[in-house]
């Protein structure tokens, strides 16, 4: 088995375009300017959790753009399925960060080449989710969930039985592992953005465990059933989002009284929306996520992107050169701190990594 590790120096062959502050979920392009834009909800009927939970009717809502392409044999052979991270919808997709840089003409995911799909995941924005009106009932779902019923609209409700590539960034980053392991032979390549393939554990666990601690033990979360959602919790996450680059940080508060407006217009925002449950389920559907063991299985090209200051990733670690050791058709790439870097967040802005992703897939096997 090969490992191939790409670290970036400090020189020209990482320049990127100067880029925008970090982009608000709700400031993007509008999908329906992109060919064969089209939204719909698949819908599973008594779907089983492996909790043993049942749920009489779950939707996943999805978006898809460009044309489907099929073979002699009737088969899609140009799909592309986009996985969001763990929080928006996946709308994040048409942020122009990324729309213009990966949908346009001529870039690498080009629309009018590819039948791209890009689901909400289970839990998140038109997909099922607690804050439909179970509240507390909801069955908790873990990721063997997600990727499952995903699957199912992939193959079964849009008839797609190959993927050219499954691209993912955080959440959907980790979720790519899943499916390279699961669906060996579903895809031809795997591209994932700030995660790592191995168990949630050590910091990222005591700091998600955290968050949910802190929604359960909020007096007014009486088991998920409440009439007003609980926002405790979000007086400390407005200021623990650590994830963006420290750097990008202290830009936007130089001072304490830029530091002190920075928390307080945070805070706002998470104020005015999101449901208590609905971050509790989510933070907690990490849980049975453990990837390390099945890397062998992975018969795909898979491509890992992570940044040197990403916080809910730290490269001092060295586990994903660990990991990566046990994938046959492996590249991990570690981009450095620059002037255009957000840490864990530089999966948004596509012109800092879309060269890694144009050279892999270059390399992937021929479409059959």
């Amino acid at each position: 088995m090969r490992l191939h590790v790409i670290f970036c120096a400090l020189v020209l062959a990482c320049a990127a375009p100067a880029l925008a502050q970090e982009v608000a979920p709700g400031n993007k392009i509008d999908p329906a300017t992109w060919p064969g834009y089209q939204t719909g909800d698949y819908v599973i009927k008594d779907y089983k959790f492996v909790s043993g939970e049942t749920l009489p009717e779950l939707k996943l809502h999805y978006r898809t753009i460009g044309t489907p392409r099929k073979n002699a044999k009737g088969e899609i052979v140009n799909a592309i399925l986009l996985l969001q991270g763990n929080t928006g919808t996946g709308d994040n997709w048409f942020r122009p960060t990324l729309a213009n840089e990966l949908f346009k003409p001529g870039q690498p995911l080009d629309a009018a080449k590819y039948y791209i799909v890009m689901p909400d995941a289970l839990g998140r924005g038109g997909s099922s989710k607690p804050s439909d009106g179970l509240k507390g009932n909801f069955p908790h779902y873990r990721y063997h969930d997600m990727v499952d019923v995903t699957h199912r609209l992939v193959t079964e409700g849009l008839k797609v039985t190959h993927l050219r590539l499954v691209i993912g960034s955080s959440l959907g980053c980790m979720q790519q592992f899943l499916w390279a392991e699961w669906y060996p032979d579903l895809m031809d390549g795997t591209v994932g953005m700030s995660c790592q393939p191995i168990e949630i554990s050590g910091r990222n666990y005591m700091l998600r465990h955290g968050l949910a601690e802190a929604i359960r033990h909020d007096p007014a979360w009486n088991n998920g059933n409440y009439e007003t959602s609980p926002t405790l919790y979000k007086y400390t996450a407005a200021g623990n989002d650590l994830t963006d680059s420290p750097v990008r940080i202290q830009e936007q508060a130089p001072t304490a009284a830029a530091a002190k407006a920075l928390y307080d217009q945070r805070l706002a925002a998470m104020l005015k929306a999101g449901d208590a449950n609905n971050t509790l389920y989510e933070t907690e559907s990490i849980y049975d996520y453990s990837p390390e063991a099945d890397l062998p299985k992975i018969k795909a090209h898979v491509l890992l992107i992570n940044n040197e200051e990403d916080f809910a990733d730290p490269p001092t670690l060295r586990t994903v050169e660990r990991a990566f050791r046990k994938i046959a058709h492996g590249t991990y790439v570690l981009t450095p701190y620059g002037k255009d870097t957000h840490g864990h967040f530089s999966h948004y802005y596509a012109s800092l990594w879309k060269q890694y992703l144009v050279k892999f897939m270059a390399g992937l096997p021929p479409v059959k």
